[in-house]
C-alpha cells in the first residue's frame, strides 16, 4: 500500500521539460519532431542550444563547453521543471570533472535518460539526488506504436510522481536468471553496463554497497559483457551490493549464460527480465531511490 511520501514529486501541469544533448547528436529527421511529441505528451518544451550543433568530433552534438552550458543553464533555469536528455550516444564522460558540483546539488529537478547518461545519474547519486532512468525523445519516443507507447507511460509517471510502495511495473513472467525468494531492498543504481564500467577507477563511480544494482546493455556480445562483468568482479564493486535488477541486453546474441555465472554465485536476489533498457518496453527507473526487490513475487516496488 502506498502512503502519501513523494520519493520523486510529480511535475506541476503543463510543466516545463529542459531538453539538453550532452552525448551523441540527434540523428536525421529526429530533432524536428522533438517540440511536437513532447507537447502531445502534455508539456511544454524548451530547447537547448547544443541540441541544434554544430557537431563535434563527429560524435558528439555539440564542443564540450556548449553541452556543459546547456547543462548548467537547464538546471538552473526557474522555468524548466525537469530536465531530459535528447538522446545517447557518447559524451556525458567528458564533463564530469567541469559540472558544477554546487549548482547540481542544489538543483534537485529531476534528469530524464538513460544509456550514456549512466554517468549523469552516476554523479548524482553521490550527492544523494534521484533521477529517471527513462526513453528520451530523439532516440525512442518517435518509433512507432511502441516507442509512443513508453513516452506516454513516462508522461504518466512524471504526472504522478512516485510515493514509497509505488510498483515499478508488471509482475514478471518467471525467468531462469532469477535466484532466491526472499524480498531485499536498496538504493537503485547502475543503468549501462559499459558506462558504468567506464566510472571505475575514477572519482564518479558511485558507492555500490548496499544497492540494488540495475544493468542493461546493447550491441555488446557475451565475452563483451563476460570482460566488463569481470572488471566490476574484479574492481570490487559486486562484494556488497544487495541485488540485482537485470534490464534487457538487445542487438548482440543473448549473455544469459555469462549474466547467470556472475550474478548466480553472489548469493544475493536476482530479478531478471526487467522492461527497461534499450528495447520497448522501456519503463521508467528511478535511480538513486530506495527500492524492494522480490524474486519471490516477481516485482519491484519503491
Amino acid at each position: 500500500m502506498a502512503d502519501d511520501t513523494f520519493l520523486l514529486p510529480p511535475l506541476p501541469e503543463r510543466a516545463c521539460l529542459g531538453v539538453i544533448a550532452p552525448a551523441g547528436p540527434p540523428r536525421e529527421g529526429t530533432l524536428e519532431q522533438l517540440i511536437p511529441l513532447i507537447e502531445r505528451l502534455g508539456f511544454r518544451a524548451k530547447v537547448f542550444p547544443g541540441c541544434h550543433g554544430p557537431t563535434f568530433l563527429g560524435h558528439l552534438a555539440a564542443d564540450d563547453g556548449r553541452r556543459l552550458a546547456d547543462l548548467h543553464e537547464a538546471l538552473d533555469d526557474r522555468q524548466v521543471d525537469a530536465v531530459i536528455g535528447l538522446r545517447g550516444g557518447y559524451g556525458c564522460l567528458r564533463l564530469l570533472d567541469r559540472i558544477d558540483r554546487a549548482l547540481l546539488h542544489r538543483s534537485t529537478k529531476p534528469l530524464i535518460g538513460y544509456s550514456d547518461l549512466t554517468a549523469l545519474h552516476a554523479l548524482r547519486q553521490q550527492l544523494g539526488i534521484a533521477g529517471w532512468h527513462a526513453p528520451m525523445p530523439a532516440s525512442d519516443w518517435h518509433k512507432g506504436e511502441a516507442g509512443w507507447a513508453d513516452a506516454v507511460a513516462l508522461g504518466e509517471r512524471l504526472r504522478r510522481g512516485l510515493r514509497a510502495g509505488d510498483l515499478l511495473g508488471p509482475v514478471l513472467a518467471p525467468h531462469p536468471l532469477n535466484r532466491g525468494s526472499t524480498p531485499v531492498r536498496g538504493v537503485l543504481a547502475g543503468g549501462n553496463l559499459a558506462v558504468l564500467v567506464a566510472l571505475m577507477g575514477t572519482p564518479f563511480m558511485p558507492d555500490l554497497r548496499g544497492t540494488v544494482l540495475f544493468l542493461e546493455d546493447i550491441g555488446e556480445d557475451p565475452y563483451k559483457v563476460d570482460r566488463l562483468l569481470c572488471q566490476l568482479r574484479l574492481g570490487g564493486a559486486l562484494d556488497d551490493i544487495a541485488g540485482v535488477l537485470l534490464g534487457s541486453f538487445t542487438d548482440a546474441d543473448s549473455p544469459d549464460e555469462v549474466l547467470a555465472d556472475y550474478v548466480g554465485g553472489l548469493g544475493i536476489p536476482v530479478l531478471a527480465g526487467w522492461p527497461s533498457g534499450h528495447t520497448t518496453p522501456n519503463l521508467p527507473l528511478p535511480i538513486g531511490v530506495a527500492v524492494t526487490l522480490d524474486p519471490g513475487e516477481r516485482t519491484l516496488s519503491a
